[in-house]
């Protein structure tokens, strides 16, 4: 019992002692832990210190070298305004100088004027006197050329007036002609200049069709192929395509005959597919022809398209679309038609924006002047009106359709882009070089040209050169008169632009050779 309260003693007092002494060990770190915190309050405090007079140095620094920047600007400003008031100060006074000059100018100009107007005044009293005596003087001599002639000065006018008038008549004629082309020339100047813009801004393409076309091929052992046993091939070729295959000695050379150019495109190509397979049978030849045919009808809607598209024309029917490329395969007189109407088409345009038209209908009526053409079922009327008539089928403008069956007079035209239609028309098939012209209807022209010149009277042979563009014609020398022939020449020229129709221009040239003719004996 006594050790147990001496051991629970013993711990009480363990227990104060150690109290006390952590309690001395904390305030000692704590009064440690205060002495460091001052120690580095105290170094913070002088660190900012001396940070703030650093920034405090720096910033008067940059304060000073801104006044400095500010005063060298102001100074700069203040020169620059000074500088531009003493330019301004020059000008000045050199703009008074100048006008002192001006005013000294003008005050000895109006002096000078005063001075000549007095001149004037006093030429003028001279030019009056002398005008009195002018008209004394030309009294005076009427009264004595009436005395010697006994005629009075009216009788002696009228008496010149018979006497000029014969020859005043005998001359005019030869005038006529050069005052009615100095007419035309006067008239059609703009117009002509309007045309000759047009054509040169229209780009022009040449291509030639013909009837026939020519399949190359590489030797000549490919022609037994292409005819196979006993003609068997080449007779379904041609029963197919509908043209006529010719197999001759032409080396390396097949002519495939026709006047339809689509049907002869199919011929060729289906040749060419036939070639280069090498399977040429009857049942082959059918299913080539058949796979080309559709390719090529593709083909001419792809044209039509593609030309509608290039012109700018919208809302064309697929069937007039489809016209359109079939041009592609058609030729008027050797010139491509689709080439042809592209031509007219930009031609109409031009020419219509020219004069204040509607140029999109001018040029839709441009392509389309021609659609009858390719018209492929057999029609009675011209093609201009089985154009007008399929315009009409396919809702085109009343002034599209006018314009299309009047651009050869077949109808009244009631709109004013028909004579644009018929004038781009004849411009893009009168050009040099744009067709080949049938030899017959040729021929037949220039005997019409000589005919037509041989039933003036005095006239002993006439020929038609250079294509018809010029026509010689010789007189008899004893029943045309070197004045008469000038006569007759535009006589002749008046009588072709009346009864004959032709592209460009006809020069009439008459010739009167006189031969005198005597025998020495």
């Amino acid at each position: 019992m006594d050790n147990t309260l001496l051991i629970l003693l013993s711990s009480l007092g363990g227990l104060a002692v150690g109290f006390g002494i952590s309690k001395f060990m904390a305030k000692r770190a704590e009064g440690k832990r205060l002495s460091e915190s001052r120690g580095q309050a105290e170094m913070i405090i002088k660190e900012a210190t001396i940070s703030a007079e650093n920034i405090k140095k720096e910033k008067a620094i940059e304060a000073k070298e801104h006044f400095l920047k500010k005063k060298s600007e102001f100074e700069e400003e203040a020169n620059r305004k000074k500088n531009l008031i003493i330019a301004n100060e020059n000008k000045v006074k050199q703009r008074e100088s100048q006008v002192s000059k001006q005013i000294e100018q003008n005050k000895r100009t109006e002096a000078e004027l005063e001075s000549q107007k007095e001149n004037l005044d006093a030429q003028m009293e001279i030019v009056k006197r002398r005008k009195e005596e002018i008209e004394k003087t030309k009294q005076d001599q009427t009264a004595i050329l009436e005395k010697i002639s006994n005629l009075s000065a009216t009788e002696a006018i009228d008496q010149l007036k018979e006497t000029l008038k014969d020859e005043a008549r005998t001359k005019a004629s030869s005038h006529i002609k050069d005052i009615i082309e100095e007419a035309k020339l006067t008239a059609t100047k703009e117009a002509k200049k309007i045309v000759i813009q047009t054509i040169q801004r229209t780009a022009t393409e040449h291509a030639i069709e013909n009837c026939v076309s020519i399949f190359n091929i590489e030797s000549d052992d490919i022609k037994g192929k292409i005819i196979g046993r006993e003609g068997r091939n080449i007779r379904a070729l041609e029963a197919a395509t509908g043209v006529e295959i010719i197999v001759d000695d032409t080396p390396e050379a097949i002519i495939i005959s026709g006047f339809d150019p689509v049907r002869r495109e199919i011929a060729r190509l289906s040749l060419h597919r036939l070639v280069t397979d090498g399977r040429i049978h009857p049942a082959r030849i059918e299913e080539i022809v058949a796979k080309t045919t559709k390719n090529i009808e593709e083909e001419i809607v792809e044209i039509g398209e593609r030309t509608v598209i290039d012109l700018g024309i919208h809302g064309l029917h697929p069937e007039l679309i489809k016209m359109v490329g079939r041009m592609r395969f058609r030729s008027s007189y050797g010139q491509n038609l689709l080439q042809h109407s592209r031509e007219v088409a930009k031609l109409c345009a031009t020419l219509a924006s020219e004069l204040g038209l509607n140029a999109k209908q001018a040029k839709r009526a441009g392509l389309l002047h021609d659609i009858g053409k390719v018209w492929p079922e057999e029609a009675e009327q011209p093609h201009a009106i089985v154009g007008m008539e399929l315009a009409k089928k396919y809702k085109e403008h009343p002034d599209v359709c006018n314009a299309i069956g009047a651009h050869h007079d077949e109808i009244e035209m009631t709109t004013l882009i028909s004579p644009i239609i018929q004038t781009c028309d004849a411009i893009s098939g009168s050009r040099p070089g744009a067709r080949r012209e049938i030899m017959e209807s040729y021929i037949k022209r220039l005997k019409d040209l000589e005919a037509l010149a041989l039933g003036f009277e005095g006239v002993h042979k006439c020929y038609a050169i250079q294509a018809g563009r010029e026509l010689r014609v010789l007189v008899d020398a004893d029943k045309v008169t070197d004045k008469s022939a000038g006569d007759l020449s535009f006589e002749i020229s008046s009588k072709i632009e009346n009864d004959m129709q032709y592209p460009g221009q006809i020069k009439v040239t008459v010739i009167r050779e006189m031969r005198s003719i005597s025998y020495a004996k």
